[in-house]
């Protein structure tokens, strides 16, 4: 029995992070490889692939291009962080219930929030909000950087 809460207690923590490429969703991914450095945690990158048995089926390197995109994640997660522990996993639709499951035993879930707002994200639900509400460990939401949160001295000149 002891030998098992030594086993438990040398594991690192984990972080989840949700990725789709989107400038969000990278941005999430950034402050998430901070994060786990920050707490020495790994880092478990989550792609959820997007029309699956559609797709496979028409476009025969499709998983290739898959994987390829969480590969590119994860390399640069590697390339934020060098010294982080970094893992990647390519999940089946619907987005929210693959991150929500890999939350189990999680320290921590990051998600991007691409701020549909409105209608929109009626209509099409939202998986930082279904995270947000179901997930079985702390969730931080990233959100898009707004045109109001750059200071005056960071804004282009016009």
């Amino acid at each position: 029995m002891e030998e098992d809460q030594v086993q438990e207690s040398t594991e690192l923590a984990r972080i989840v992070v949700g990725v789709d490429n989107s400038e969000c969703s990278m941005t999430a991914l950034e402050w998430a490889s901070r994060e786990a450095k920050l707490r020495g945690a790994a880092l478990e990158i989550v792609h959820v692939r997007q029309f699956r048995s559609v797709l496979d089926e028409l476009v025969p390197d499709y998983a290739r291009w898959e994987q390829g995109r969480l590969d590119r994640a994860a390399s640069k997660a590697r390339e934020w962080e060098p010294e982080v522990q970094v893992s990647g996993r390519i999940a089946d639709p619907p987005a929210a219930k693959a991150l929500i499951d890999r939350s189990e035993g999680a320290a921590m879930l990051v998600v991007g929030s691409r701020g549909l707002g409105g209608f929109k994200e009626l209509e099409l639900g939202s998986v930082s909000h279904q995270c947000v509400l179901h997930a079985r460990c702390p969730v931080v939401v990233i959100r898009p950087a707004l045109e109001s949160d750059v200071s005056p001295a960071d804004a282009p000149e016009r």
